[in-house]
């Protein structure tokens, strides 16, 4: 995963507009959330200052006379721009000495806020919570008529039902399901009338010509032939979405769409799919979860031990 920077600006007046700084990558995203005004990007790589470059950045954004800004990392050159920008309010969790960078210092209480998202939440609050806020499920907005372009490029029927893989993770292989039996599932649904489509980065071309090698014109190897928008559209044709807990996994539940979700080293409980719509299937070992990129047992059983059958099953039931 590229570089996960998003910074919050807002105008806190009757017109009050929501402008995200955030990496190049993710810019597309954000274009499908209708709540986000804009989208500024921030060409700044991962782990690198280029303190001039946030400075120059931060002085653009004067004029735009933000009221606060909702820094969600916790790293000292993060809350830079902000500064330079002159927003009043600069609001975010304690973490690498920043007091005078940020000057609306929150306490993160983990037996609080548990999730990932719950954190991030809470920053919009007025001020540290006593509780843990109420998450709406987040929405992207797909569009028709790219599906319709989509369905013509990529020939699908509008007569069978879709099921999109999303078999990479790029965190590791502690988090993603063995491929053979991403394959050997995909081969039954052909079996069943269904489209399979498998979605993935250029670097999971490998993992998608696996699963698609049998039968390449009923299984479709898409890994680094879409964007992210044109992901998410084809994810909003589908019957269901099957993937590991992934950045995509989350674009699929935001397009209200059925997903089941195969959990190895991370924990659903932590980073869980945002959907009435989404199946967990996690198996919470005893040395589970261990957030690990590769088993540190050698075993992987938290995902081995999934059947294909278990995840074929959940399908009924969504």
């Amino acid at each position: 995963m590229a570089q996960s920077l998003f910074i919050t600006l807002k105008q806190e007046r009757p017109d009050a507009l929501i402008d995200v700084l955030a990496p190049a990558w993710s810019l597309p995203l954000l274009a499908r959330m209708p709540e986000v005004h804009a989208a500024i990007p921030l060409p700044v790589g991962h782990g690198e200052l280029q303190l001039l470059t946030r400075y120059k950045i931060g002085r653009s954004l004067r004029a735009r006379q933000y009221d606060q800004a909702i820094i969600t990392p916790r790293s000292y050159k993060s809350a830079l721009i902000p500064f330079f920008a002159g927003i009043s309010r600069r609001t975010g969790y304690r973490g690498e000495m920043r007091y005078g960078v940020i000057n609306d210092i929150r306490t993160l209480d983990k037996s609080i806020l548990r999730q990932t998202v719950q954190r991030y939440v809470a920053l919009g609050k007025s001020h540290n919570v006593v509780e843990a806020p109420q998450i709406p499920f987040p929405k992207l907005t797909v569009d028709t008529a790219n599906q319709a372009k989509l369905r013509d490029k990529f020939k699908l029927s509008e007569d069978q039902p879709l099921i999109c893989m999303m078999p990479g993770a790029e965190y590791g292989p502690a988090k993603q399901w063995p491929i053979e039996k991403y394959a050997e599932l995909a081969a039954i649904f052909v079996e069943q009338e269904y489209q399979v489509l498998v979605l993935g980065s250029q670097k999971e071309t490998g993992l998608g010509e696996t699963i698609a090698v049998a039968q390449p014109e009923k299984i479709k190897n898409l890994c680094g032939q879409t964007s992210l928008t044109d992901a998410i559209d084809l994810l909003g044709l589908s019957t269901v979405a099957i993937t590991n807990d992934s950045g995509l996994m989350h674009v699929a539940c935001a397009t209200d769409r059925p997903v089941i979700a195969i959990y190895g080293s991370s924990d659903p409980a932590y980073t869980p799919p945002l959907s009435n719509k989404a199946k967990i299937i996690y198996h919470s070992l005893e040395c589970s979860p261990c957030f690990k990129r590769v088993c540190p047992l050698g075993h992987t059983a938290c995902l081995t031990d999934i059947k294909m059958e278990e995840v074929a099953g959940c399908i009924t039931h969504l």
